[in-house]
């Protein structure tokens, strides 16, 4: 009989987990069914008979209602499902008995203090342009060091980090940027880093050094490319000093209660909320109950599901904070005139998810079940271990550098249609089925989609959790690294001068 699954017991639909033909008969919530239509892998068919205007029901939650009547053994996707979300809601505070979490102590694996006490799970050198018009001195300058001081001992690289910003915005934006940079600034992985400024642009080089604020003179210096007679010359001798520096960091025993790692999807397919995304809160729950940190980002892609994390909340007042959240985002979206559901790629709807609702329930589930204990707004730095939100759109790449100024060391990022993207820290892209990672190797760090063909969820988190321990100790790179795909983005929203 062809595969199929019922995910919780409330739903009425199953999900196929292959090309199941019309005419054939499934078995789901303890009935034989037979197939009014063919469904592909991934997507949803009725398990009883939906009338028009009813919810349909997947992951135990409503994920949007039937447009017309749907009859049990029907597809079901976007030609009969429309998303219930509209504009803002009110919410009230229902906190929910926090899960326990078994405590995990001694664990530990070979990082780099900083000074500040951080930890860093790399010792590059970043180049920072405070302004897009450097981008290429900048890009110039690490070929040219990575070529002349490449053997430095201890030293793993030499990397421009590229934006087109910087000049030209006004209020938000201009602030957006400013705290974005300056926070990578700050990032534990670099061991020296060099801001790269034109002379002329809004966001300046005596302007910045103000918003990175205290910082370790003999690891952060500044070059303005207009007041330098060779700025080339220049800034070799200053990726020189700072490769000098870094390489007097070695490897030491660190806690994992040092770790902050980033949540992150991107080309979902209905599998991402069966295998991946919970693989990845299993582990964002261990990494907690060592005492860690967890930042879970792509704010639109909570509504549907904003519900239980507030229920996580650890007191009210961050309770609060969640709704600002959300609500914050859903005014974005209508201040701009559009509808806060339209977010389903064509490559999510391809494979199998249909809402925003849907996806969204799908990609909580990264978080694990861990108390929410802050909200982070975009730009900002980890205040509190423990499972944290950052306010980011679900853009890939602008949320993986947000997830990056935050403070994440490496990033776990879940995927059903594939990507090479990475971004300046090590980007590890976990599989949500198995015929992803055979297909595509040198994307794909990890494949989830094991859980499908026998494999536990336990076994693989293990498996999952030896990983980012060797990517962590340096022992192993992230794909992302291995191709050099390793951008940055900035979040934008106002106007450009």
């Amino acid at each position: 009989m062809n595969k199929v699954l019922q995910l919780n017991e409330k739903d009425n639909v199953a999900v196929a987990l292959t090309f199941i033909p019309a005419g054939a008969t499934v078995r789901a919530g303890g009935n034989e069914i037979c197939l009014q239509e063919a469904v592909k892998a991934g997507h949803k068919f009725a398990l009883v008979d939906i009338p028009a205007g009813a919810d349909v029901i997947k992951y135990g939650f409503p994920i949007g209602t039937a447009t017309t009547t749907i009859q049990r053994g029907q597809w079901v996707h976007s030609h009969n499902l429309h998303s219930k979300l509209g504009s803002l809601q009110e919410y009230s505070y229902r906190p929910q008995a926090p899960t326990s979490l078994p405590e995990e102590e001694g664990s530990f694996f070979p990082g780099f203090r900083r000074n500040d006490g951080q930890v860093g799970v790399r010792n590059e050198i970043w180049i920072i342009p405070t302004v897009g018009c450097v981008n290429q001195l900048a890009e110039n300058l690490a070929r040219l060091a990575q070529e002349r001081l490449g053997d430095v001992p201890g030293v793993d690289g030499f990397y421009a980090l590229k934006h087109p910003y910087g000049c030209s915005q006004l209020g938000e934006d201009h602030r957006n940027t400013q705290r974005l940079l300056a926070s990578l600034c700050l990032h534990p992985n670099a061991g020296g880093v060099l801001v790269l400024g034109l002379g002329c642009e809004n966001n300046n080089v005596q302007e910045f050094r103000e918003v990175v604020g205290q910082r370790d003179n003999q690891r952060i210096k500044f070059l303005v490319a207009q007041e330098a007679e060779d700025e080339l010359a220049r800034g070799l001798t200053s990726l020189k000093e700072l490769a000098e520096y870094a390489s007097l960091f070695r490897r030491e025993p660190c806690s994992v209660s040092e770790l902050k790692i980033g949540l992150k999807c991107g080309g979902s397919d209905a599998f991402s909320g069966i295998t991946a995304n919970p693989l990845v809160g299993k582990v964002a729950d261990r990494l907690v109950a060592c005492g860690g940190t967890a930042v879970l980002t792509e704010v639109p892609e909570m509504f549907g599901a904003e519900t239980i994390l507030m229920g996580r909340a650890k007191n009210q007042e961050v309770f609060w904070q969640i709704v600002g959240l959300i609500n914050g985002w859903k005014q974005y979206y209508l201040d701009h005139g559009q509808p806060v559901y339209e977010n389903p790629s064509p490559g999510n709807k391809e494979g199998g998810i249909t809402t925003l609702e849907e996806k969204s329930l799908g990609c909580v589930q990264k978080g694990g079940t861990a108390p929410v204990v802050d909200v982070l707004a975009y730009g900002e730095r980890c205040r509190e271990k423990g499972l944290n939100l950052l306010s980011a759109p679900g853009n890939d790449l602008v949320s993986s550098t947000a997830l990056a100024a935050a403070g994440c060391q490496l990033i776990l990022f879940t995927t059903g249609r594939g990507t090479p993207l990475g971004t300046c820290v090590p980007t590890l892209k976990i599989s949500s089925n198995s015929q992803l990672y055979q297909r595509k190797k040198a994307w794909i760090d990890f494949d989830a989609g094991v859980l499908l063909t026998g494999k536990t969820l336990d076994q693989l988190t293990e498996e999952l959790w030896k990983l980012i321990m060797a990517v962590a100790a340096g022992r192993k790179r992230a794909c992302n690294e291995e191709m050099g795909s390793r951008e940055i983005a900035i979040f934008k929203t106002g106007v450009t001068l």
